[in-house]
């Protein structure tokens, strides 16, 4: 009985020590209250879920962000930033309500306002991976390639090839691939691109031991830059499953992605050889075939872009700061889309703000889900939105798994980041922000047709579905943290 007594005291004592590490470690206050609730009402199990996906990396940082170690070369570096970036300001700083997001970007993540890009949207895997193909044929002296998810199939094979014929003629390429996304081609891909000459490095290994950890600190960035001038950057992924035109495909898959050209693609670069020294454990040197100079490019477009990339690894969770100060910064209308909807107080409070100002807000999401949970705490949220005059729209035609956001159809997002925790806290992700109006009026415009195929939740209906619908959702919302 003592021995009991003992192990009780020890067990009091282990478990008050947890709940004063997340309180001390946690900022986000619904996230400490849904890590206590786990730790306190799941002995022993609680504790590992807490220590598998509750540590703050952003106090403790998965690693040092920089692309070079040389501390002269860095100051150099972030003087030419500033003086770049100061000169694009002006451009905005008179004509548009957004000067504010672009100064913050800069501030959070020395992410310049680059001028002269050229921007093309691509709807789909139809779109995209037929420009891609196409750029990859061009590449001269570098490529580099970055994925949350790769599949062994078709269209993996295809840009496997490209990738394999290229290293063997003397083209550099490299490929980060996430351990976990891409954990199917371990075995078999990643071997054949090796012994073709691809430099691959799978971006934070999972290993046995403190698996749950490393499941949790994904790379969920898509990211091609092709000889530091042509870039792609968004939501889809390199698999069959994203383009309608594979014959087999049973469910539609509706997503967005970006072709640029231009200055942007400097920092889609800059953010792809940070990941790339952090998990080869290498630094690239900083070479003009890396980083064409800002001023030697001859402009390409007339379009403003800037990079919000942001992980565990950021002093500021810039994409979360950057939509919130989206929302905030419109007068007229913001369309967004997400296939992940858990925005936690911040964004519902901005949304529910700008609508009752007299703005616009329309969410579209998925209908159809591939998460039940996630899907269920997203609806959580419905009731709040819906009394302040935001639309909401679900999906129907198949899966929309596209990230945007449309504000006064003069500023663009498109990227890899769902309005989620996951997304703004766990995950390393990365959007564009473009400030331009016939952008704007694209994306708009999709989104429209996007509408067609949608279904508007009516708020007294909403409010008519069974108690106990409503009490799972609200449920299951107070774990949505940890989802």
């Amino acid at each position: 009985m003592d021995w009991i007594l003992i192990l009780e005291l020890l067990y009091l004592i282990f478990i008050i020590s947890v709940c004063l590490r997340i309180i001390f470690d946690t900022d986000n206050v619904s996230k400490t209250l849904g890590y206590l609730l786990v730790v306190i009402f799941l002995p022993i199990i609680g504790v590992f879920i807490y220590f598998s996906f509750g540590v703050n990396y952003r106090k403790n940082k998965l690693y040092t962000k920089k692309i070079t170690k040389d501390k002269k070369q860095q100051k150099l570096i972030i003087a030419k930033l500033n003086e770049y970036n100061t000169q694009n300001e002006k451009l905005l700083e008179t004509n548009s309500n957004f000067s504010r997001l672009a100064k913050m970007l800069y501030q959070t993540d020395r992410s310049p306002l680059t001028c002269n890009n050229s921007v093309e949207l691509l709807i789909n895997g139809e779109e995209k991976f037929p420009a891609v193909i196409q750029e990859l044929k061009k590449a001269k002296n570098h490529i580099h390639i970055e994925y949350y998810i790769y599949e062994d199939d078709d269209i993996g094979k295809k840009i496997e090839e490209i990738l394999i014929s290229k290293a063997q003629a003397g083209v550099e390429v490299r490929f980060i691939y996430d351990d976990f996304g891409s954990s199917s081609i371990r075995k078999h891909l990643v071997k054949r691109l090796l012994k073709g000459g691809v430099r691959a490095y799978p971006f934070y290994k999972i290993k046995l031991i403190p698996l749950a950890n490393r499941i949790n600190y994904r790379n969920h960035r898509k990211i091609i830059v092709i000889d530091g001038l042509t870039s792609f950057v968004g939501g889809i992924n390199i698999s069959d499953k994203y383009s309608n035109a594979t014959i087999g495909n049973k469910l539609y898959w509706r997503d967005t992605h970006l072709k640029l050209k231009g200055p942007i693609t400097t920092l889609l670069q800059r953010t792809f050889i940070a990941d790339w020294n952090f998990c080869s454990s290498e630094t690239l040197p900083i070479e003009a075939g890396y980083f064409p100079a800002f001023d030697s490019l001859p402009p390409i477009g007339d379009k403003l872009v800037q990079i919000a990339a942001s992980g565990p690894d950021s002093d500021h969770p810039t994409i979360y700061y950057s939509i919130v100060e989206a929302i905030l910064s419109a007068k007229k209308e913001v369309f967004l889309t997400s296939p992940y909807f858990i925005p936690g107080e911040t964004i519902m409070d901005a949304l529910i703000m700008a609508s009752l100002s007299g703005v616009k807000i329309k969410l579209l999401l998925p209908g159809i889900s591939d998460s039940f949970f996630v899907n269920a705490a997203s609806r959580s949220y419905f009731k709040n939105l819906l009394q302040a005059g935001v639309e909401i729209y679900l999906y129907q035609k198949g899966f929309v798994h596209a990230k945007t956001l449309v504000a006064d159809r003069c500023l663009s997002i498109v990227g890899t980041a769902n309005l989620d925790y996951r997304s703004f806290d766990l995950n390393f992700e990365v959007n564009a922000v473009i400030y331009d109006e016939e952008m704007g009026e694209k994306l708009a415009q999709v989104f429209e047709q996007d509408l067609l195929d949608a279904k508007i939740v009516d708020l007294d209906r909403w409010l008519k579905r069974p108690k106990m619908k409503q009490l799972l959702e609200k449920t299951i919302r107070l774990i949505s943290p940890l989802l």
